[in-house]
């Protein structure tokens, strides 16, 4: 099982929830329920289905909870956008949420290709090795009398 919290595209978009949570304070009290929730939820769900998808058993159940993570992370920067247009985010916060979003945007884009590699190195040698286990038995099949 891995370690979440060691996962570099894990610990930047927990810092990005921090940031958000830190900025979304000030926004309108009539938001609460809206924009500053949804905001919220689209940050916390980035690092939460990294720390989710890190416990499973195998990397194609992980790369599924990564790829749901890069959603969440597409959600929160257009809610950012969003809040920045409607003035409640001002230029400052807004350009630090942005360096902090394309920032784990690049990694977490970067462990979802190796994650992917080693999906595909092992989904090839698990094919190659069923090939060859099953050419064998047909061998074998066929050398002591035996139909395929």
């Amino acid at each position: 099982m891995r370690n979440y919290k060691k996962i570099v595209a894990w610990q930047r978009s927990h810092e990005l929830t921090l940031a958000v949570y830190k900025v979304t304070k000030s926004f309108p009290m009539e938001e609460r329920f809206g924009l500053t929730s949804q905001l919220r939820r689209a940050a916390y769900g980035t690092p939460s289905n990294i720390a989710e998808g890190s416990g499973r058993n195998t990397n194609r159940d992980y790369l599924r909870f990564l790829y749901i993570a890069l959603a969440s992370l597409k959600e929160t920067e257009y809610f950012c956008l969003l809040s920045h247009q409607l003035e409640y985010l001002n230029d400052a916060n807004y350009a630090n949420l942005t360096d902090m979003l394309n920032g784990t945007f690049g990694t977490l884009q970067g462990l979802i290709n190796a994650i992917d590699r080693e999906v595909g190195v092992l989904g090839r040698f698990s094919a190659t090795l069923l090939s060859a286990v099953f050419i064998t038995l047909v061998r074998h099949s066929l050398l002591h009398g035996g139909t395929p």
